[in-house]
């Protein structure tokens, strides 16, 4: 067991202490602040805890079981960041919940992706560990999160996400500022495709990493709002709902399994 906070310490970032937490082991890790409420009271009663630079805390009450729902911003160092502290405060699972574009044809917009491995393709795991060590979700979160989408008959795939660093170069996007893709990425996304990995993201590397140096369990769900195969543009915002309300049904399934009595 790593080194936990005393129970009524604040922590530097996420701005909450392990007292707040009312024992929760669980937490969802949006990207967006601004989804952190939602996703709480999908879950079941919730309370506000806090709000800190990226990260805004609620604690919902699923069937009895506290879960934190804590969001981390956009990339890997945010991430690690918020692990770190979330991890001095008692968590133990973490689920990456959030958006994603999909590069396979198979991979629809509205669809979920649940991540059994990512490309490291960002700097923060290498922190952490060796670029020859494998970012790698939980099997027990994964099993759980495929059971999830089945049980609320959501149309779900499996796959390796590639974690990118940069939404634009590091995914071979042209329609930037300038327009320029450096040459090593250049042809990258086709390599993914043929390869079999399924959709770009931004923080399931970091996470996996993370997770398994702490000797802890990880996993990630999105929800498809932009399909590379058709365009790089994000889809609207219809595409949003419906991609939030599978992902959402996903997890409140996968978490109502794990936390059984």
């Amino acid at each position: 067991m790593g080194k936990l906070a005393k129970k009524s310490e604040i922590l530097y970032h996420i701005g909450i202490s392990a007292n707040m937490l009312k024992g929760a082991k669980y937490a969802l890790l949006p990207g967006d602040p601004g989804r952190v409420e939602a996703l709480a009271k999908a879950l079941g009663t919730a309370e506000f805890l806090g709000s800190h630079r990226e990260y805004t805390s609620w604690l919902a009450d699923l069937e009895g079981t506290p879960i934190l729902i804590c969001s981390t911003g956009m990339g890997g160092p945010s991430v690690a960041i918020g692990v770190e502290e979330l991890a001095r405060l008692g968590i133990t699972h973490f689920i990456r919940v959030g958006t994603t574009g999909s590069i396979q044809e198979k991979v629809n917009l509205g669809d979920v992706v649940i991540n059994n491995a990512a490309v490291r393709l960002e700097g923060t795991s290498g922190h952490y560990a060796p670029i020859e060590f494998p970012a790698v979700a939980d099997l027990q979160l994964t099993n759980a999160l495929v059971t999830g989408a089945q049980k609320a008959k959501v149309k779900y795939h499996v796959g390796i996400s590639i974690s990118s660093d940069t939404f634009w170069p590091g995914q071979e996007r042209y329609d930037s500022f300038t327009g320029y893709v450096p040459r090593r990425f250049q042809g990258s996304c086709a390599e993914w495709q043929q390869l079999g990995a399924t959709n770009y993201e931004m923080e399931a590397a970091t996470l996996f990493i993370v997770a398994q140096s702490f000797g802890l369990a990880a996993a990630c769900v999105c929800g498809v709002v932009a399909k590379r195969t058709k365009s790089e543009k994000v889809a609207e915002k219809a595409i949003y709902i419906k991609a939030s309300a599978a992902f959402e049904a996903t997890v409140k399934e996968a978490l109502l399994l794990l936390t059984k009595k």
